[in-house]
């Protein structure tokens, strides 16, 4: 019972005491006017999520990854109905289409989305757009475009595919 008290009272005084003694300690860091600029503002270079990946930040992948979603639930639909999903809720729970990704609120990115029975358009806009948050557009061809400059449409350059050519002929 002693020595379980004596612990207590220790760790008490401890956690008590402690943050006095480390703000007291002089300061090692240097001066706000001469520090280095940092590096964590920019964040740390952005990792490839795969072998090919175009992406160019996280949020270009989350991006990227929703639509490939979107054009992968519309190319199984056409597939299954003989027509494309006129609208994204016709698409839950086809493919990995959830009710979820029917908000057109993606993060940093807003979607915008036209359907027609015989055939569909995705863009996807960040909400500011850089090298690092290019705009995006798909369609039934199940190529990927991207813009950094402007939003995308089916004559900016194609950095992927939503699925193989082949998977588009079946």
């Amino acid at each position: 019972m002693k020595k379980s008290l004596t612990i207590f009272v220790t760790a008490f005084l401890i956690a008590l005491f402690l943050p006095l003694l480390v703000s007291s300690q002089p300061s090692t860091a240097q001066d706000s006017s001469t520090q280095a600029p940092s590096t964590q503002s920019q964040g740390p270079a952005y990792q490839p999520k795969f072998p090919g990946d175009p992406a160019h930040s996280d949020s270009e992948a989350d991006a990227l990854g929703y639509l490939r979603v979107v054009m992968r639930a519309e190319h199984l639909f056409n597939k299954h109905y003989g027509h494309y999903a006129e609208s994204l809720p016709e698409l839950v729970h086809t493919g990995s289409f959830t009710n979820r990704m029917v908000n057109p609120k993606r993060g940093d990115y807003n979607v915008s989305f036209k359907g027609k029975k015989d055939g569909f358009a995705i863009t996807m806009t960040p909400n500011q757009l850089d090298a690092a948050h290019r705009s995006f557009y798909g369609n039934e061809d199940g190529k990927i475009h991207a813009d950094e400059e402007k939003p995308a449409d089916e004559n900016s350059p194609v950095i992927s595919r939503a699925f193989r050519e082949t998977e588009s002929k079946k």
